[in-house]
């Protein structure tokens, strides 16, 4: 198995300091995730953003994404907008169809008006046994009475899942130990089928017992609403669940940079991500050395309140690194607003 240059170096400095072979207590690489499928949109597909080659995106409004060869019971699915103003996409549904996956997916204007715009979107889906692998990885599809509808755990736990009160919800995700106060990176998206919402994660705690998650969710007025709902948790481990390969990097923006535990890249190690502010409510992240095609980029608003965040222009890659030029957090009227969010970047296998 593969590792990265920063990871060998800390293995060199921990048999230096201990005078002992700890190799063995290093977890392998799982066999995750069953499968995975992503896609760049922007009036047509973009190749150097979508994995299978064959993927296909249709419709007006509406847009269906077609995921050849990849279908599986359960799983999550994640979205993006990308715009230079305030939009925000969601998943109306997604279900096997023959071989394939299938994701309706719509995009919205302030107010809640159905409007198309480019965005980027991933699938995955992941069953047991998965462990032992290199950091933590989990995700929960939780109706909008908060049972959960299909769930992942890599440490093999089973994950839980309750309403609060309308629109305020906890995903538990035991046994995914970290050292805490807060690891790794979350990403959430709202699925609804009848009316405009869009979901977020308020706050999330890290443990040796594992993840605590707070995900409120909004419609298209900023009140919240109870929804169903995707999240996925990743601590040096990509979006999907691979591990090493793929490339992947996620930043937390409070603002400005949350901890070097919720900043990770998996060629240049914890802290090497940075963001920057670009404009008021407009922030550049750049992850070092992952600019490996095709890849994926999602974006999750995080904290109080209704706000919500996009990308402005898509991803690219300069040299070795990825640019996500301008990640943009709006106010649920439509202003740009200082905000935080959570950005994770994904190459394929």
């Amino acid at each position: 198995m593969h590792r990265p240059r920063w990871f060998a170096s800390a293995l060199t400095i921990l048999l230096a300091a201990t005078g002992t072979v700890a190799l063995a207590a290093t977890p392998a690489q799982a066999a995750l995730p069953d499968v995975v499928g992503f896609v760049l949109w922007n009036g047509s597909v973009v190749a150097s953003g979508t994995r299978p080659a064959a993927t296909s995106v249709t419709g007006t409004t509406v847009k269906t994404i077609t995921f050849p060869g990849l279908a599986a019971g359960g799983g999550v699915v994640h979205v993006t907008a990308i715009n230079d103003t305030a939009r925000w996409c969601q998943v109306l549904k997604f279900f096997p169809s023959g071989p394939d996956e299938i994701v309706d997916v719509a995009c919205f204007a302030t107010g809640g008006a159905v409007v198309v715009t480019a965005f980027s979107a991933i699938f995955e889906s992941s069953s047991p046994p998965a462990g032992p692998i290199n950091g933590r990885f989990g995700y929960v599809d939780t109706a909008a009475t908060g049972a959960i509808i299909s769930q992942f755990n890599s440490s093999g736990a089973v994950n839980g899942a309750g309403m609060i009160s309308s629109g305020v919800y906890t995903v538990k995700m035991p046994a995914l130990s970290t050292a805490g106060p807060t690891d790794g990176s979350v990403q959430a998206t709202a699925v609804n089928s009848s009316v405009p919402a869009r979901c977020k994660v308020y706050k999330w705690s890290s443990s040796p017992s594992g993840q605590l998650i707070q995900v409120n969710c909004y419609d298209a007025t900023g009140t919240p609403l109870s929804t169903e709902f995707t999240l996925t948790y990743q601590y040096q481990q990509s979006l999907y669940g691979a591990g090493w390969p793929p490339r992947f990097g996620y930043l937390w923006n409070m603002p400005p940079a949350g901890p070097v535990s919720t900043n990770f890249n998996s060629v240049s190690g914890p802290g090497a991500n940075t963001v920057a502010v670009v404009g008021t409510g407009l922030y550049q992240v750049i992850f070092k050395n992952l600019a490996v095609l095709p890849d994926d980029v999602q974006v999750t608003a995080v904290g109080s309140g209704s706000d919500y965040c996009n990308m402005v222009v898509g991803w690219s890659a300069s040299g070795s690194d990825t640019i996500v030029k301008a990640v943009a957090c709006y106010t649920n009227a439509g202003m740009r607003t200082p905000g935080g969010f959570t950005v994770s970047d994904n190459s394929a296998f």
